[in-house]
């Protein structure tokens, strides 16, 4: 006990001497300098305040999108419950939840609840996401894997809704891809062919290159119908080259997922590399 009240004695008087040397040299510097080296100090505490804030507050909100009848909804029930609530109709407003995946119930209190915003696919409802594009960390757009290209056998008047729905579909990721509320932000994406756990699915090295050849077509008649300086929208691609996902300004990639079974896991993957644990 007395050997340790020695050393704290020593500590203190060690202390003491250092604080009378910072004294004397800060007597002897010129006033300017003290003042820099105040200056200093209050900027480096300032920067990191702010950086622990900026680290702290990092976004966890992922936004599905994509049209109505892909399956949005049913994946954000099974991502929150594991349960596809089967009888789900369209959605009129966005499904909006904070929630620990399903998957992860297990991990409470050690992983981060996820914010996901459903957002409904009806023409008229979309310009919603918009709303949510600036609190995005991810965005997930779902695709039909069934319903993607229209069925050669189908009669022409369900051959000419489909075509209708699939140019629709188009232009929905197109425009989505040259927001720049997307592009400035590089918010990652992650098309997701839902229902591929069907046998007459398509697969989804498929739709990535028809989705593609697509976009390279938007993309040409865009440009040629109008040369206007759109503020809130970037061109896509590299001129003079077909398009490809990689040639965009954020991270776009495909996945696979089934709504009904409850398959996730490259949803929940991709998640979980925007919204750290």
């Amino acid at each position: 006990m007395t050997s340790k009240l020695k050393e704290m004695d020593q500590l203190m008087r060690e202390a003491e001497n250092w604080a009378k040397q910072a004294e004397q040299w800060v007597r002897q510097q010129p006033l300017e300098n003290v003042y820099v080296a105040i200056a200093i100090v209050i900027f480096t505490s300032v920067f990191l305040i702010l950086f622990r804030c900026f680290k702290h507050s990092k976004s966890n909100t992922i936004v599905l999108a994509g049209l109505s009848g892909s399956g949005k909804t049913t994946l954000f029930y099974q991502l929150r419950d594991g349960s596809s609530h089967l009888g789900t109709v369209t959605s009129m407003e966005p499904n909006i939840d904070t929630f620990l995946l399903n998957s992860e119930a297990q991990k409470k209190g050690k992983v981060k609840p996820v914010r996901v915003v459903d957002v409904p696919g009806h023409s008229r409802l979309r310009p919603k996401l918009d709303e949510f594009l600036p609190q995005a960390a991810g965005l997930v757009f779902v695709v039909d894997a069934l319903d993607f290209l229209p069925n050669s056998r189908a009669t022409a008047e369900l051959s000419t809704m489909n075509c209708g729905r699939q140019k629709e579909f188009f232009l929905y990721l197109y425009d989505i891809l040259i927001k720049a509320s997307v592009v400035r932000k590089k918010i990652p994406i992650v098309i997701v062919c839902n229902k591929t756990d069907k046998v007459t699915a398509h697969s989804k090295e498929f739709i990535r290159k028809q989705l593609e050849k697509e976009i390279d077509k938007l993309r040409t008649s865009r440009t040629a119908i109008s040369t206007a300086d759109i503020s809130d929208e970037y061109a896509l691609g590299v001129p003079g080259e077909p398009f490809t996902f990689t040639q965009c300004h954020n991270k776009v990639t495909v996945a696979e997922a089934s709504s009904l079974t409850g398959e996730t896991s490259q949803i929940e993957q991709f998640i979980r590399e925007n919204v750290k644990s």
